[in-house]
This record gives structure tokens, C-alpha cells and sequence, in this order.
């Protein structure tokens, strides 16, 4: 999957109807996550029964949205990692997530993004 770089990825964490399309999976990231659909950022939604997945993102031109279905096992059920409704992920979490691992949220695969804070230059000497 092409991204645009420095898009940001985030799992919403709660099971959703994969009958929704475009709009609903829009009004859920706008309503619910306070986010612009129209970001570039990529947004991640999978059913109850973790079996099905989608990623919505505007790549620019237009809206994508890649669906995948697991004809065996289950995806990770991220809602039980975080009591938020957004759970931020890196590029590699979302290809484990979406090869059916299920080692995300058990522990971090990847050292935590720095922050502003974490890249500011002390003026001390």
C-alpha cells in the first residue's frame, strides 16, 4: 500500500458494521475520532468477529479504501489494548495487523515516535 509520507496511521477501536462504506466510515473518523477524512492519514476498522478489516485513506486524487477478509483465524481485537477510541500505529503494525498477526498491542515492535518535546535543543552548557 502507497502512502503519502508521513501519513499517519490510527485503528479505531471498536467493532464496526463492514457494510459501512465511504460516508459512514467518514462520519465515524469525523464524529467520533475528531479527525479529517480528508487528512491523508490512513484509518483502520474491523467487525466484531475480526474476521474482516478495512483501511480508508484519500491518497490526493480520491478515496481508497482496501478491504481485507481472514479465511482463517482472527485479527488482534485492539479495542482490548485501550480504553481511547484511536489507537496511533506504525507502518509495520499495520502490515502485522493486517497479515493477521496478533502480536500487536501485546508489546510494542518499534521504539514510541519522539515527540516535539523530545526533539527540542536545550539552550544549557
Amino acid at each position: 500500500m502507497n502512502t503519502l509520507p508521513g501519513s499517519r496511521i490510527f485503528a479505531y477501536c471498536e467493532p464496526v458494521d463492514m457494510r459501512k462504506q465511504w460516508d459512514g466510515l467518514a462520519a465515524l473518523i469525523e464524529q467520533e475520532l475528531k479527525q479529517n477524512p480528508l487528512s491523508g492519514s490512513l484509518y483502520l476498522f474491523t467487525n466484531k468477529r475480526r474476521n474482516r478489516a478495512k483501511v480508508l485513506y484519500f491518497d490526493g486524487t480520491g478515496v481508497c479504501i482496501l478491504q481485507k477478509r481472514l479465511e482463517q483465524g482472527r485479527f488482534a481485537a485492539l479495542w482490548h489494548q485501550t480504553d481511547q477510541k484511536k489507537l496511533p500505529l506504525k507502518k509495520s503494525e499495520l502490515h502485522l495487523f493486517l497479515e493477521g498477526s496478533d502480536l500487536i498491542g501485546r508489546f510494542q515492535v518499534s521504539p514510541r515516535i519522539l515527540s516535539d518535546i523530545d526533539l527540542e535543543v536545550s539552550d544549557q552548557k
